[in-house]
């Protein structure tokens, strides 16, 4: 039986989501160890991969259950999982077509950017980047140049290889709650690292240490004026459509 199970997690806790040969300490790893301890031997499927420090909130995967766990419950199965993992959470788990897939079903992904402008407390520095932001209007107008489609190689990361670098940003929405700003990008998918770049490019437009025609540049690959990414903390894996 297949079942899709929506995650969150501490990103900070761990080095990325996707499994590695010289290191367990992944999310994936982490929730096969948990299963293998229950007598599920599935390889975990996730939505997307988070890089290292990357958080969730809504990270969609899906995995087999062998026949004797279709006799148990699912809400066993969650608690049970919950009890093993550490720093990651079993938000919900349903059975799902035997033809669903976590990342190839999916149809918008949005990530959650979470900014403070001003200093963070101690318990913020791992899921909150702060930048003073002095001109909301001109980050709005750097961020709303992603908005489209178009092939986006300068804005991932150095050394990743695709099949194809064109991915369409459907819409990208800023909220303003007192001191803190959260930007959703939602997209049918993303490059490596593509999200931290675009924030980076339009946090050097707000801070005028890059022009909107420079920004627009670099999206239609006219010229590289900037390679740096934003901090990861502020960065979540917010929810998945299909």
């Amino acid at each position: 039986m297949r079942v899709k199970a929506t995650i969150s997690y501490d990103g900070s806790k761990f080095f990325g989501f996707q499994r590695q040969k010289n290191n367990k300490n992944t999310i994936a790893q982490s929730l096969e160890i948990a299963l293998k301890s229950l007598g599920i031997k599935s390889k975990i499927i996730g939505s997307g991969r988070t890089d290292r420090g990357v958080h969730a909130t809504g990270q969609v995967i899906h995995f087999d259950l062998p026949s004797f766990w279709q006799e148990k419950s699912l809400l066993e199965l969650k608690n049970r999982l919950n009890q093993k993992l550490h720093y990651i959470q079993i938000k919900h788990i349903i059975e799902a077509n035997s033809s669903f897939h976590a990342q190839y079903s999916a149809k918008v992904r949005v990530y959650r950017y979470l900014i403070k402008t001003t200093p963070l407390k101690v318990f913020e520095k791992e899921f909150v980047s702060y930048y003073k932001i002095k001109n909301p209007t001109l980050l709005k107008d750097a961020l709303e140049l992603y908005i489209g489609k178009h092939n986006f190689k300068n804005f991932k990361k150095e050394g990743s290889i695709t099949s194809s670098d064109i991915r369409e940003i459907y819409k990208i929405k800023i909220k303003k709650i007192k001191s803190y700003y959260a930007i959703y990008f939602f997209a049918n998918g993303y490059l490596r690292s593509q999200i931290r770049m675009m924030i980076e490019g339009a946090l050097k437009v707000e801070n005028e240490s890059l022009t909107l025609n420079q920004l627009k540049e670099q999206i239609d690959n006219k010229n590289i004026h900037f390679r740096t990414l934003a901090k990861p903390h502020g960065l979540y894996l917010y929810k998945v459509h299909y």
